[in-house]
């Protein structure tokens, strides 16, 4: 595992209220506002989150499971990648974000990262972080290998058509936008955690949680603890 960098100032970007039960909204990495009324919870993936912590996890528990994307993506070496058959039986932390991204994605990645970087080295391996690129124009394989290697050389870098993209992050709840010249590329940015027992998120993970939370929740998603 590489070294992490300097932790970034962290700016919460996420639109959407948390009182009771709510939709997440989608939101726009950097100073672009978010897309007005678009739900990053929609269509058959229109699932809602509990502004509650309920059982033994920090994270929000979803008002429903999601299955893992059953989708043909590419990795940052080329190859194909189907996440829900490559990461059978891992924890899965899924993502979906940008490189040039100038604040909430490498905030998250960097906590992501230095939480798993404190968990014992044979916990460390049977954690797997997903991130699947909203902006395949610019990011390249190499532009997200070197990107993502700057926090943890074992994250996956995933990319496909946009709409592709767009149609993965819909079957688990995550609203993605195609990307507009001029503007930030819009995107939830919420994490989704999968169990490796059922191969299905219970919890998701907003974009200001902190480092400890997922420190707090790792070892319990590695054990298959239900929420």
């Amino acid at each position: 595992m590489t070294p992490m960098p300097h932790h970034p100032r962290r700016r919460t970007l996420l639109t959407g209220a948390l009182a009771g039960t709510a939709a997440l909204l989608l939101t726009a990495c950097g100073s672009a506002a978010p897309s007005s009324g678009s739900s990053a919870l929609g269509g058959d993936s229109a699932a809602q989150v509990s502004g509650q912590n309920k059982g033994p996890y920090q994270g929000l528990n979803l008002g429903r499971t999601f299955a893992k994307p059953d989708v043909a993506f590419t990795d940052t070496s080329g190859k194909p990648f189907n996440i829900a058959k490559q990461t059978a039986g891992r924890t899965v932390l899924l993502y979906f974000g940008y490189t040039h991204c100038p604040d909430v994605c490498p905030t998250t990645m960097y906590d992501i990262a230095a939480a798993i970087a404190k968990l014992p080295v044979a916990d460390q391996q049977k954690v797997q972080v997903v991130f699947v690129t909203t902006d395949p124009a610019r990011d390249t394989g190499a532009a997200m290998r070197t990107w993502l290697n700057a926090f943890n050389s074992s994250f996956i870098g995933l990319t496909a058509p946009i709409n592709t993209i767009i149609a993965a992050a819909k079957s688990v709840g995550v609203g993605v936008e195609a990307p507009t010249a001029g503007k930030e590329p819009v995107h939830g940015a919420q994490v989704l955690a999968y169990l490796p027992t059922d191969g299905k998120a219970h919890t998701i993970y907003t974009s200001d949680t902190a480092s400890a939370v997922y420190l707090h929740d790792l070892p319990l998603l590695i054990k298959g603890v239900t929420s």
